[in-house]
């Protein structure tokens, strides 16, 4: 459903003050804020293989029974959560601290109409939300990957879906595997089967008691094919009372929030039963599992109510098991350098966070594209306007590519298909320098680390790490080394990893550069230089972080605190001391960044 926009003056308010730096670590992972985290997102079936035994998922048959074809970049690959334990090393290497695990519940093994089926390997065509997808193991074994990495201090976010289910019901009206065209409340109300003219249904309906809501056939004829009667666990979702029923979304009016995804199967959110029943479903995962944060699917396409009564109640159960700081953020999906539509679902969802789609924006367009640095300006200025105002803007996850839309080495060699490997490897890094030292919590798409391009969004992104079999996977060398997918892709020398290793830890060693207020400093109107500085909470000291996105060196003086007299590089060269009260003059390969920070 479409609702207003925030209003005007907000995105006028003044900017928060700044804040400073300190050594940072908690005693314990428990302590630790949203804020401070770097996470490191993956996607199970496309990480390691720990366990070959369960590649099938315990079914028999070919591809299109048991969903497993490691040549097919749309089946299943053999990733499984033994295999993310064996690869903690690998990530706590990197410098994530958290970790964000794609979509582990059973899912429908394959669906598609015939002759372009694809299998459910990415976790969100769900069946049974109680347990992990036999591909990916068992729930001792998720409950073992969280341990571990526990022990090791680090935070396990769930991938969750509260928007739709797998595709299990089908409409009687609908031709099978077609889309099946949207019916709007207005033609087909709840009050009517098979819409306005029709013979009356649910009279005592009257728009919010649900409980009276009984006859399902207002829009179309919704049936369960025979043997999925009883597929889907908890049972109560197999009754097609709890759908929405009317057809594919085209993700433009009321069918965004009202319309099946894709043909998945719409849940009834604004239903109080459904709510109950999702807050059921995910407290269990919290109170048996102990993981420390939901990253939500699709949280765009579901009413603003079933999130204000959601997220409180995972925060609340999240606290009674000890867990003070879960993290929870939303998948607010937009293409726009567009802060106001992101953090409208922070004031009106009332969801703590969102991932920053304008940031991933922002940083394709001006260091893998040709966008004049005034762009992250527009970004960050407009901070203030997500609920808690800059406070709640540095706990966004930040990102630059991801699984849909594509990996952000592809967009940069998208901006510059005649740069060579040395430009195109020098701007992917300055991406990252980006992502791992401005405010938000880095988010790093496994394989980034190692160079992977993807040719594409969706399938063509998401590669594996371990040695592929898929040759389109293979046909392309990864930037900055010789390799290609047809490898296992978990070595620590690629200049890509080690510069985010590099960073993780200075960040994570500086309280500036997690939970410290940002203030803009250098933007312009064209490539360049943008700087900004961040300040301790604690003791005030400032850090200047100044990047270049042009191919020609930059000398310009910054504007920094009075206060700031000396300074000491964390990255790069710095000027020791200030010009003058106030300013410090920067220099700047092509291409490069600093990180200075006053003495």
């Amino acid at each position: 459903m479409i609702r207003r926009g925030l209003i005007a003056a907000l995105l006028a308010s003044s900017l928060v003050q700044p804040a400073v730096s300190a050594p940072a670590p908690a005693a314990s992972y428990r302590d630790r804020l949203p804020e401070d985290e770097v996470i490191y997102f993956v996607l199970p079936d496309r990480f390691e293989n720990g366990d070959p035994k369960n590649d099938l998922g315990g079914l028999k048959g070919g591809r299109l029974t048991t969903g497993f074809d490691p040549a097919a970049k749309g089946f299943y690959h053999g990733g499984d959560l033994k295999g993310l334990i064996k690869r903690l090393d690998y990530i706590q290497a990197l410098g994530a601290t958290a970790l964000w695990v794609g979509p582990i519940f059973k899912n429908k093994a394959v669906q598609g109409p015939l002759g372009d089926e694809s299998a459910g390997y990415h976790g969100y065509w769900i069946t049974d939300f109680t347990q992990v997808d036999p591909h990916f193991g068992t729930n001792a074994d998720f409950k073992a990957l969280v341990d571990a990495a526990h022990a090791r201090g680090m935070k396990v976010y769930m991938d969750i879906i509260a928007n739709h289910t797998a595709d299990v019901i089908k409409y009687r009206e609908c031709v099978a595997d077609k889309p099946c065209a949207y019916r709007t409340r207005a033609d087909y109300p709840y009050t009517r089967r098979g819409g306005i003219g029709g013979p009356a249904i649910n009279p005592a309906f009257l728009g919010d008691n649900y409980d009276k809501l009984t006859d399902p056939t207002w829009a179309y004829t919704p049936y369960l094919p025979k043997g999925e009667e009883k597929v889907k666990v908890p049972a109560w979702l197999n009754d097609p009372i709890y759908y929405h029923n009317r057809g594919d979304s085209t993700f433009s009016t009321e069918d965004s929030q009202l319309g099946d995804f894709s043909g998945l199967d719409d849940l009834m959110t604004e239903n109080p039963r459904v709510i109950a029943g999702m807050i059921d479903i995910y407290g269990k995962w919290i109170d048996d599992f102990g993981v420390d944060g939901f990253r939500i699917d699709t949280a765009q396409h579901v009413d603003a109510k079933f999130w204000q009564a959601f997220v409180p109640a995972m925060l609340a159960r999240a606290k009674a098991k000890g867990i003070p700081n879960f993290h929870i953020f939303g998948e607010v999906f937009t293409d726009q350098l567009d802060p106001a539509r992101l953090a409208e679902h922070t004031r009106v969802d009332k969801l703590p966070a969102v991932l920053d789609f304008a940031f991933a924006r922002a940083v394709i367009d001006t260091v893998g594209g040709t966008a004049p640095t005034n762009e992250l300006f527009r970004l960050f200025f407009a901070d203030p306007i997500y609920e808690n105002g800059e406070a709640g803007a540095r706990t966004l996850p930040t990102f630059l590519g991801n699984h849909d839309a594509g990996r952000f080495a592809m967009f940069v060699k998208k901006g510059f298909p005649n740069a060579s490997d040395d430009e195109l490897l020098k701007r992917v890094m300055l991406g990252h320098a980006m992502l791992l030292t401005l405010r938000g919590v880095p988010t790093i798409y496994y394989g980034d680390e190692q160079g992977f391009l993807s040719k594409g969004g969706d399938q063509l992104a998401r590669e594996d790490m371990f040695g592929s079999k898929v040759a389109l996977y293979n046909e392309e060398t990864l930037l900055g080394t010789t390799k290609t997918t047809a490898t296992p892709s978990f070595g620590t020398d690629n200049p890509i990893f080690r510069l985010i290793a590099e960073l993780s830890r200075i960040r994570t060693s500086h309280r500036a550069l997690t939970r410290g207020r940002q203030e803009l400093r250098a933007w312009g109107d064209k490539p360049g230089l943008f700087a900004v500085s961040r300040f301790d909470p604690d003791t005030g000291k400032e850090v200047l972080i100044a990047f270049n996105t042009s191919t020609a060196p930059i000398s310009a003086n910054v504007l920094v605190d009075q206060a700031s007299t000396a300074f000491a590089p964390l990255h790069g060269k710095c000027a020791t001391a200030a010009s003058a009260p106030g300013s410090v003059k920067v220099d700047l390969g092509p291409l490069d960044f600093i990180i200075c920070e006053a003495k």
